[in-house]
């Protein structure tokens, strides 16, 4: 071969690995957006070696940088020109090193290292671009451009003050900063307040953020301190503003002769009402009379809050604003004033009362062979607690006794139609605190649920229940009534799958494909019946169901099996059934539909307020948890294991139902390792494994009640 034709061979050759050296970095560039490279960093990249390849490269990127396809930059690395798309998301700062990004656009969350968030905090709207390609399978990562909205600029701590500055370490877990306050910012503050901050100066360039004390809530670990942060920690109002509070006390207590003529009259027929013993809103009754032809006619009565809030009114747009009452441990945060809430609305014994009532013809066998609604006057003859209740449904003697065993056996019977027609037997234990004058928890005892708690809850659904199917068959097709509904959605199978492995890891099968989902669960639920692993199973289940939103969507409830529900029951403490009241009655006046937008929103506002009310009550129940456990750190707690993590083991105390953790740190009989697929640790040495579900003792290594954390030791 000549000389001549093995050079062309050579400069082809050499043409050919150029361009190919040149897809391949702009792909690479391409689908690393807003990062830059440098020349080692791209050969270590593509591999290549040598003084030769280092030219191939740069003539490369040269040739690139001349079409306008890659920049080179001060430092001399180079990065794509291409422009990214950007995205709008919200900021899940899930720990101090890494946060992930929620993304409509995206089917995946994108995973961001702090250095990457421009100091966005948890729960912000931001701006953001991938840093690398969407590619299947692959965990999208990102980096923040810009913030939209800033979630909170306050935040609840506790502050330490040292001679030249102060810090508010806030309550707030997803909270990783630290807050600077200067001395002439702290507003009487003391060393170890707590306090609520307000933001200054965000974070920026390494700095905390900086920050005033607005408000002190008193010294940290006293009981009113602690609950005034959680309620400034979730935004909860601590009380009803002035002009508010005015325009209610002015509101007449009087019922005009005139308004009753309007009403169907229940004031003859007996009625009581079932609460809690410290209960003073009553906002349901029910009323029960003897048909003829040997059926029962049972009222389901509801407190007529829409008589006395006029719509648009500022008592109306304070209620909207909160949407729910709020039920701490230790105290409740009204929607409504005490005058609405206790007194006008509430179904007090011995007082004529209006109401907005469900009314129902039943059989032996609790089907509804007539129904009624509409606005009614009753007069309640008795006030019943839960307890006085059940010991004459027990005893089948006292006052009612006739009519509460009548009721009992009515409510058993719609119960029993409910589960076979796929309702889920969910009964989590929930804990009430016995308190001391001071609000320090001197036992934690769970609720129990008998009868009598159950019978309420029946006749309440059926309302719910037949109020939405009322309204749901009114038209049909385009024409159907704007409603607002209660909505569950079915279970994500991907998470049954996930709840199934778990619950295999106690010994127990849940069936995912022979039979329904309801079913099953129904089965799990009685087999772990009175177990020590009942309580973890069935929190789980819950969290592993869809949550229940407001909605003027027509869709069913999964966990009632209804395929349509609303919420009409409790308009003192929840304003969607406030909306449904006036929505109904519009209705049954032969109005025309509501416009479905303005509905739609304030749904989205309810179940947000809604979230955030549950938020709360779960704070301040870890909360009286925590400082419980505090004052038996000697004492040996027989527990279930709850959790398996690489950092520790979370157990959940039989006794009390409290949850802490075992750190691995914590564990020194043997070095453990995480053992992710079969939910345990094992020790290295003696090969002892530590599972799901084994019962263990613990005790209480230490507490922080400021972040409601228990740490523990096996014993």
């Amino acid at each position: 071969m000549s000389r001549k034709k093995t050079h062309k061979k050579k400069k082809a050759g050499s043409k050919l690995n150029r361009n190919l050296i040149s897809e391949r970095t702009l792909i690479f560039l391409n689908d690393n957006l807003s990062r830059a490279y440098s020349i080692r960093q791209l050969m270590k990249k593509f591999n290549l070696k040598g003084k030769k390849s280092k030219n191939e490269l740069l003539e490369v990127l040269f040739i690139l940088e001349e079409k306008g396809k890659v920049s080179r930059l001060r430092n001399n690395s180079y990065r794509s020109t291409k422009e990214p798309k950007i995205f709008t998301g919200t900021v899940d700062f899930v720990n101090p090193r890494v946060a992930y990004i929620i993304s409509e656009s995206l089917e995946q969350d994108a995973k961001v290292d702090v250095d990457d968030l421009r100091y966005a905090l948890d729960g912000d709207k931001v701006e953001f671009v991938l840093t690398q390609t969407l590619k299947p399978g692959r965990q999208p990562r990102g980096k923040v451009i810009n913030i939209l909205e800033r979630k909170r600029d306050s935040f609840v701590g506790r502050i330490e003050i040292f001679p030249r500055y102060a810090f508010v370490i806030a309550d707030n877990r997803r909270m990783h900063y630290d807050i600077f306050v200067k001395h002439e910012d702290l507003n009487k503050a003391r060393h170890n307040d707590k306090v609520i901050v307000e933001i200054t100066q965000w974070p920026d360039h390494d700095k905390n953020p900086e920050g005033k004390v607005t408000r002190v809530l008193g010294r940290a670990g006293e009981n009113d301190a602690e609950i005034h942060s959680i309620m400034a920690e979730f935004d909860l109002p601590f009380s009803f503003p002035e002009n508010v509070e005015k325009f209610a006390a002015e509101i007449k207590d009087e019922i005009p002769k005139q308004e009753i003529k309007q009403r169907r009259d229940f004031r003859e027929i007996t009625t009581f009402t079932i609460d809690p013993e410290d209960a003073k809103d009553f906002d349901d009754a029910l009323s029960i009379q003897k048909l003829e032809n040997g059926n029962f006619e049972i009222g389901v009565h509801i407190a007529d809050v829409t008589h006395y809030m006029e719509k648009g009114s500022i008592l109306d747009r304070e209620a909207f604003e909160r949407a729910t009452s709020v039920y701490l441990v230790d105290r409740t945060i009204p929607m409504l004033p005490e005058r609405l809430s206790n007194e006008l609305c509430s179904l007090r014994p011995n007082e004529e009362k209006l109401t907005f009532s469900a009314v129902f013809e039943l059989n032996e066998k609790a089907e509804v062979v007539k129904e009624w609604f509409g606005r009614t006057i009753i007069y309640s003859d008795k006030r019943f607690t839960y307890e006085e209740a059940q010991e004459v449904i027990d005893s089948k003697s006292g006052e009612f006794a006739e009519e509460l065993e009548t009721l009992n056996k009515l409510a058993l019977a719609l119960r029993k139609n409910r589960f076979k027609h796929g309702a889920v037997n969910f009964e989590t234990t929930e804990v009430k605190f016995k308190l001391d004058e001071n609000g320090k928890p001197l036992g934690v005892i769970p609720k129990v649920r008998q009868d009598a708690h159950k019978l309420i809850e029946d006749f309440m659904l059926l309302a719910n229940k037949k109020v939405a199917e009322f309204i749901y068959k009114m038209d049909k097709g385009k024409n159907r009534k704007t409603f607002v509904y209660r909505t569950h959605d079915n279970p994500d199978p991907e998470k049954l799958e996930v709840f199934s492995v778990f619950a295999s890891k106690f010994g127990h099968r849940f069936n995912l494909h022979n039979q329904s989902i309801s079913k099953s669960l129904n089965t799990l639920i009685d087999d772990i019946e009175g177990k020590p692993e009942q309580n973890v199973l069935e929190t789980l289940a819950i969290r592993t169901m869809a949550k229940a939103k407001y909605t003027t969507e027509e869709k069913g409830h999964f966990g009632l099996a209804y395929d349509h529900y609303t919420h009409f029951t409790s308009p003192i403490r929840r304003y969607p059934d406030v909306m449904v009241h006036r929505l109904l009655y519009h209705y049954l006046n032969g109005e025309n539909s509501v416009t479905k937008d303005d509905y739609e929103d304030k749904c989205l506002h309810a179940s947000e307020r809604e979230k955030r009310a549950a938020d709360a009550e779960r704070a301040s129940i870890k909360y009286k948890q925590v400082e419980y456990m505090e004052s038996v750190d000697k004492k040996v707690f027989d527990g279930i294991v709850s959790g398996v993590t690489e950092w520790g083991v979370y157990v959940e105390i039989i006794e009390t139902k409290c949850e802490g953790m075992v750190r691995m740190a914590d564990m020194q009989d043997d070095y453990y390792d995480f053992d992710e697929k079969n939910f345990c640790v094992v020790g290295q040495r003696s090969k002892k494994v530590i599972s799901l579900g084994d019962e263990v003792k613990v005790s209480v290594k230490q507490t922080d009640i400021d972040r409601r954390i228990i740490d523990l030791f096996f014993e």
